[in-house]
């Protein structure tokens, strides 16, 4: 593996389809199957179970072509637009949307889920149901104030952001830029998740090692703080796993509503 030069994810891309395969496929040796797969898929059946994160439209703002996470929220939210920078990706994603043959399979999460949240009976209707949520897959440039220009969405209840800081951010002061775009996305009163890994440098693709911003728990509620954001609840894992795939120390997940 060439890891002489570290790309970047929204700048260069990646291979979408081995990005899923290494990090969230149903591989009885998935390395992180415990942090990619599970330790989401648990904090948001948990917070969604309190009854306070829930409306109308989320929004979705993640990397890669990952659907997972979005799994527990089909019941508390009508809509749901996913908002992609890759084209790459967004092909990805629609394969699955559509049930295109050679779509990725994620019946594994489906089951992951439901097992969780103690609706092993509902398997079988999982996976529609979030499909008939995504109401639309939108490209968006994040170099824009407004990210999906010329469309201007509706303020969003909630926006999911699973990786993608870590993957775009160069520094400190693009992280709390990203946020406050976030933030512009939202109702007031409306609710921030994120899902991240701490401390890491890198993370690969295949052949192609990426660029990942490091940062610690400490820097996210500052930097949360700082955009008019209160922490409702944040959750960190240590890593266990062994792996030369990407470095990270722990995942953090964050969930905050907007007060101003």
């Amino acid at each position: 593996m060439d890891t002489s030069t570290s790309k970047v994810y929204h700048v260069d891309g990646y291979d979408s389809r081995q990005y899923l395969e290494h990090y969230f496929s149903d591989k009885p040796d998935l390395t992180f199957k415990d942090d990619t797969l599970i330790f989401p898929i648990e904090n948001l059946t948990k917070i969604f179970k309190k009854g306070h994160i829930k409306g109308d439209l989320m929004i979705d703002l993640s990397t890669g072509s990952m659907i997972h996470y979005l799994l527990p929220s089909c019941e508390f939210f009508k809509r749901i637009l996913v908002l992609k920078v890759k084209d790459r990706c967004i092909l990805e994603l629609k394969r699955w949307l559509d049930t295109r043959t050679g779509a990725f399979n994620w019946g594994h999460a489906a089951k992951l889920h439901v097992d969780i949240a103690g609706n092993s009976d509902q398997l079988q209707d999982t996976e529609e149901k979030l499909k008939s949520a995504v109401e639309h897959v939108v490209k968006c440039n994040l170099a824009k104030e407004n990210m999906t220009d010329p469309i201007v969405l509706p303020p969003a209840d909630c926006i999911i952001s699973a990786w993608l800081l870590d993957n775009v951010c160069k520094n400190q002061d693009d992280y709390i830029r990203y946020l406050r775009k976030m933030s512009k996305l939202l109702k007031p009163g409306g609710h921030l998740i994120l899902i991240g890994c701490l401390e890491i440098s890198y993370y690969t693709v295949g052949k192609d090692k990426l660029h990942a911003f490091s940062y610690d728990e400490d820097f996210a509620r500052k930097a949360l703080g700082e955009v008019g954001f209160v922490i409702d609840d944040c959750k960190v894992k240590k890593r266990k796993a062994q792996s030369d795939l990407a470095d990270y120390k722990a995942i953090i997940f964050i969930a905050a509503h907007k007060v101003k």
